[in-house]
Order: C-alpha cells, then sequence, then structure tokens
C-alpha cells in the first residue's frame, strides 16, 4: 500500500511566544486535491513552510510520501503568495522557471535539453511561452505569478502547494488557471490556499479550515458548524457546494 501524500501528526508551533498551530493532523491521499481556508493570521502559510521543511514544527511529525520533507523535496512544486525579484537583474523568464529544475539537475551542472524542453512546456502551459526570453522585471504582477507557477511545474512534482495563486492573476488568467488546474488535479496531487470560498469549492474535493487548529471536512460543501468551530460564531455561514450554472455563492461576512 503506497504512503499518503501527506501525513501530519499532532503538529503545532509556536513564533516568539504566540502559538501558530495547535495540534494539526492532516492526510491527503494521492490525487486529492485540497482546499486550505483561514483568515489571515490563521498559519495557512506556515503550514505550507512546514509541509516544505523550511520551518520545523516544536512537536509532531511531517511526512510527505512517507519521508520528511527535506527528503521529498524534489517530489513538491510550490508557488508562494508573495515573490520579490529586483526588476534589475538581468535573468530571463526561461531562467527562473529552469530553477525548478535545480535539484534534479545540480547547482553545478548544466542543464540538458530535457530541462529545457520541460521549462518550455511549463511555461506553454501557462501561457508565457512567448515571454520566454524577457527579463524578469518586464513583466506585470499578474505574467510574474504565472512564470512562477511554470517554475513550480517545472519540478515535475507529485505535490503541489499553491498559496493564494489567484493574487495577481486578472480574470482572464483567472479562468485558464482554473482549467488548468483542472488538468492538474488529474496528475498530481494538490492543496490550494486561498480566501476564495465560492471559487475554489467548485474546482477540490476537500475543504480544511485552519485556524491554528485544523478543521477537516471530506467534502467540499461547508457546514455552518464547521466555519463556526474555526472561526468563531462571528461569521456567517456560506453554502457554496452549488451547480456550476447555478445561482452565485454569497461573499464571505467580513465581520
Amino acid at each position: 500500500m503506497s504512503a499518503p501524500a501527506l501525513a501530519l501528526q499532532d503538529v503545532s508551533l509556536a513564533r516568539n511566544g504566540r502559538s501558530v498551530l495547535e495540534h494539526v493532523d492532516l492526510v491527503i491521499e494521492p490525487g486529492e486535491t485540497l482546499a486550505l481556508l483561514g483568515p489571515n493570521g490563521s498559519g495557512k502559510t506556515t503550514l505550507l513552510r512546514v509541509i516544505l521543511g523550511l520551518i520545523a514544527p516544536d512537536a509532531g511529525t511531517v511526512r510527505v510520501f512517507g519521508r520528511p520533507p527535506a527528503r521529498a523535496r524534489g517530489q513538491v512544486g510550490y508557488v508562494p503568495q508573495h515573490a520579490r525579484f529586483d526588476p534589475d537583474f538581468p535573468i530571463r523568464v526561461l531562467d527562473v522557471v529552469l530553477m525548478g529544475r535545480l535539484y534534479a539537475r545540480g547547482l553545478l551542472r548544466r542543464f540538458s535539453a530535457d530541462d529545457l524542453a520541460t521549462a518550455r512546456g511549463a511555461l506553454d502551459v501557462v501561457e508565457m511561452l512567448e515571454c520566454a526570453d524577457r527579463p524578469i522585471g518586464a513583466l506585470s504582477g499578474g505574467q510574474l505569478q504565472r512564470v512562477l507557477i511554470a517554475r513550480a511545474l517545472a519540478v515535475r512534482p507529485r505535490l503541489l502547494l499553491l498559496d493564494e495563486p489567484m493574487s495577481s492573476l486578472d480574470e482572464r488568467i483567472g479562468r485558464s488557471f482554473w482549467d488548468l488546474l483542472g488538468d492538474l488535479t488529474r496528475e498530481m496531487t494538490v492543496i490550494l490556499v486561498s480566501h476564495d470560498i465560492g471559487a475554489v469549492s467548485r474546482h477540490v474535493r476537500s475543504v480544511a479550515c485552519l485556524n491554528r487548529r485544523l478543521f477537516m471536512h471530506a467534502s467540499r460543501a461547508l457546514t455552518a458548524d464547521l466555519i463556526e468551530s474555526a472561526y468563531g460564531p462571528a461569521i456567517d455561514a456560506i453554502a457554496h457546494d452549488h451547480a456550476p450554472h447555478g445561482p452565485p455563492a454569497p461573499e464571505e461576512d467580513s465581520r
């Protein structure tokens, strides 16, 4: 029997004396698509960094395909919410995407024809191949976000972590992103961090709410009890497991 794509057991973490994650348990099987929801400061990005092995938890265990995160990095792609590049740094779009091949290739070895083909293919998937030779500093925020998605795809990951990937995409690319996500979920396990409950609920198989503690819900429909357990009674319930052609989901109460 194959190991889960991700297994967290009793993971806790405090930063600067403040609890960030408390007794988090989570198991995701290969091929699953999970939306991770929660307000700002709820620990979503920190949890992704724990999964990546960039932060060690104070307690608990983390396994990615049965291995500690540091031994599974070649199987994980990551798209950060915010990325900063010096606009004057002389690096091309293609070179940024090729960074996704470094773990497999090694820092001191030249990129192969296969690496170049993989990078160009990833750019083609996100509709940025025509920009391969442009300097990274010449891109808009939305274009840069698409390049970062391509860099993650160049890893050829089995697990893809997306931290608010829609934050810089315009409406047209936003629509194509959901089409892309549908294709990716047929090939890999995906964890998608988002604030847009209505949008992600149409494209994922399960939902988890994080507010230091994790509240797992093994379907796309969020109940009032689940939302209240994660965020407290001041948040209104959201019914969002509707058909694609049904009425739009209500907006999340901002209180």
